[in-house]
């Protein structure tokens, strides 16, 4: 099993004659995806890498039944092709872009719930989501993990990819790369009652990073409704207090937002935490141990 993408997603690029799309492209293709074609309005009509492009989302599922949009489109113009996924009401949009504006963000997830959150978005600034063995919609590598039953939800995409390969030998259901940006579609949160509700997840890791609640609010509600055992790390353990690390949502305020702060939030709920992600891969390892 799998959240929001299985081998019978059916993906589609956005920007999919771009370096970028067409690099990214290829490698899901070789990872066994099925992606099904491509959309740029001024090529539609075109076939790019053997791909046909259409010049709209909603064409493109029409004469693919694509069900997923991986979008690869430079900044200025994502907005409006998140929009134009939303209209189309494709299930999954999994937005790569990095260096979106937090406002063009705020205004594509609102134009989303809008319109009855009929899209799910992961993004922006995210590496994707990869179900191990299954299919995999954007940049993850898709040769460090292997299929098991460990769910993954990240801020991080180097920390994702990280975690993913030192528990190799245990492997994942699903990774999803939720992106660090102040402003994302899919959260910690909807990612962990998806892997709760998910019987082929045995046990979750949570990557988070210093800045905003987040990872606070995820512990509340692992409280009250996750069961599954969950192992987080908080990136920025070392950050000065009172800088701007990393990410743009990385912002520290006062003991707010700090890694320890959110550690102390999330082991009061049962959580165990490590202090580097290395440790964080050994306490998931003695829970898989011992299953």
């Amino acid at each position: 099993m799998a959240i929001w993408l299985t081998e019978k997603s059916r993906i589609i690029v956005q920007g999919i004659t771009g370096s970028e799309g067409t690099k990214h492209t290829l490698r899901m293709l070789a990872s066994g995806a099925n992606v099904v074609g491509g959309v740029n309005p001024r090529k539609a009509g075109t076939t790019h890498e053997g791909l046909p492009v259409f010049a709209t989302v909603a064409e493109a599922m029409e004469k693919t039944k694509a069900d997923v949009s991986v979008i690869f489109v430079p900044p200025a113009f994502t907005a409006g092709a998140v929009k134009e996924a939303i209209d189309a009401e494709i299930p999954l949009a999994v937005v790569i872009t990095e260096g979106v504006p937090i406002h063009d963000t705020t205004e594509f997830w609102a134009y989303a719930t809008a319109k009855g959150n009929k899209t799910r978005i992961i993004g922006p600034n995210c590496p994707g989501i990869a179900s191990p063995g299954a299919s995999n919609a954007g940049i993850i590598p898709a040769d460090i993990t292997t299929p098991g039953r460990i769910g993954l939800v990240s801020k991080s995409g180097t920390l994702t990819y990280q975690l993913m390969y030192e528990l190799r030998d245990f492997g994942f259901s699903t990774a999803v790369g939720i992106g660090g940006d102040p402003v994302i579609g899919t959260t910690h949160i909807d990612a962990l009652q998806a892997f709760q509700d998910d019987p082929g997840t045995d046990a979750i890791v949570m990557i988070g990073e210093i800045g905003g609640d987040a990872e606070e609010r995820a512990a509340a509600y692992i409280e009250k409704n996750v069961t599954k055992p969950v192992v987080a790390y908080v990136a920025g353990f070392t950050a000065p207090e009172g800088k701007t690390m990393g990410h743009a949502g990385a912002i520290v305020s006062g003991s707010a937002g700090t890694a320890q702060a959110k550690k102390e939030a999330l082991e009061k709920v049962g959580v165990r935490v490590g202090k580097t992600p290395s440790e964080t891969a050994r306490l998931m390892r003695e829970i898989m141990q011992n299953r």
